[in-house]
């Protein structure tokens, strides 16, 4: 049996103003840096064998507040990285639904069949992240690991624990610095025990955009 705590990076200016971040290497904002304290001094378990996470610095950053209090180092992990939003980063809603306004119903209402123009689709992402996930699994049978991630990736990987249709991936929240904790057997079955938890935060929720 292998715990994974799956966490989403704090809060980072792009998620302020509202721009879809993707693979763009976006840093976390003094408030992020903070959320990512607050979960360090309040995390859901005592023990972590291994902290990986995307290498994308505010994946990096969250996770290696959270791996200082263990005495860990983060092992970065390209599969984990955030969808590709091609020509839609740096961009805002509104800005893509003036130019993409089918692509943008379809991101939200049929992800799994969604085409970003120069992006990734959820399936390749999903795959991506869930084979390298699998690796990890095996690797850390009987032990805790942490993986900090973005919230799109969380999601597939989430979708496929909970035996969800992808098309059906913004049915679960995802808030900067949110934790979800999932167990898998031996065979890789999953049993979710946590999704979108920011008890470490108080009442001081950030909303950020995916």
């Amino acid at each position: 049996m292998t715990k994974v705590i799956f966490i989403r990076h704090g809060q980072t200016e792009w998620n302020v103003t509202g721009r879809y971040q993707g693979q763009s290497d976006v840093q976390l904002t003094a408030e992020g840096r903070r959320q990512a304290e607050q979960l360090a001094a309040d995390f859901p378990v005592d023990t972590v064998d291994a902290v990986y996470a995307s290498d994308l610095q505010r994946a990096m950053d969250t996770a290696e507040t959270i791996a200082q209090k263990f005495g860990l180092s983060v092992q970065a992990e390209p599969a984990f990285r955030e969808v590709s939003f091609g020509k839609w980063e740096g961009l805002t809603y509104q800005q893509i639904v003036a130019e993409w306004e089918e692509g943008m119903t379809n991101f939200f209402q049929h992800p799994d069949i969604l085409e970003i123009p120069g992006g990734e689709t959820f399936p390749a992402v999903q795959k991506r992240a869930t084979d390298k996930l699998q690796e990890l699994v095996k690797k850390h049978d009987g032990q805790t690991i942490v993986v900090v991630a973005h919230g799109a990736v969380l999601r597939t990987m989430l979708t496929a624990a909970l035996h969800m249709p992808l098309q059906y991936l913004w049915s679960i929240r995802q808030f900067n610095t949110a934790v979800n904790i999932v167990r898998y057997d031996e065979g890789a079955n999953a049993t979710v025990e946590l999704l979108n938890s920011t008890a470490h935060l108080g009442n001081s929720v950030q909303r950020g955009i995916i």
